[in-house]
């Protein structure tokens, strides 16, 4: 926890492991692409170093380093941007564990520096993730919408919540 109301977002495990494989085959891909010559350069350049280059850029932008809750709000902190979730109509928090497990993602990133976007499994149904550490999991229930987040201390997170919001 960084101050009152900022928890950071640590990796865990999943998210590390992804993240290093995925590094190790854009790092080959891109060393193939400068020491291997082809006949099409154009091409073999935009799909050998730009693409991989692109993809690692902009999901590293998407990473999330930290939440911050303020009065009725949460801000998920990124590189260089945020995004903000109302928490005016939240119906609960609850932490758990294993909110995660057995997640299929639908739309959004499954591991690249973060696990954000889409996803659905039976224990929630459809939800949406902002999260570095699955095992930290904290659920946000709202009327129409569930959202896990992922922060350093997730009992402290949903208290804070509760606290700031008034819930039970």
């Amino acid at each position: 926890m960084f101050n009152d109301n900022t928890f950071s977002a640590p990796w865990g495990r999943s998210l590390k492991l992804t993240t290093g494989l995925f590094l190790a085959v854009v790092f080959g891909i891109f060393l193939i692409g400068v020491i291997v010559e082809s006949k099409n350069v154009a091409y073999w350049k935009i799909g050998m170093l730009w693409i991989p280059a692109s993809l690692l850029a902009v999901s590293y932008f998407f990473s999330i380093r930290n939440y911050q809750l303020i009065e009725s709000k949460l801000y998920i902190r990124r590189i260089g941007w945020k995004s903000t979730i109302d928490l005016a109509k939240l119906e609960s928090v609850q932490v758990d564990p294993s909110a995660m497990s057995k997640s299929i993602r639908l739309l959004g990133n499954g591991g690249l520096f973060c696990f954000a976007g889409i996803f659905r499994n039976h224990k929630l149904g459809r939800y949406r993730a902002f999260a570095t550490s699955p095992k930290n999991s904290v659920i946000l229930r709202f009327p129409n919408r569930t959202i896990v987040v992922t922060p350093e201390d997730p009992d402290g997170f949903a208290e804070m919540v509760r606290a700031q919001l008034s819930l039970d």
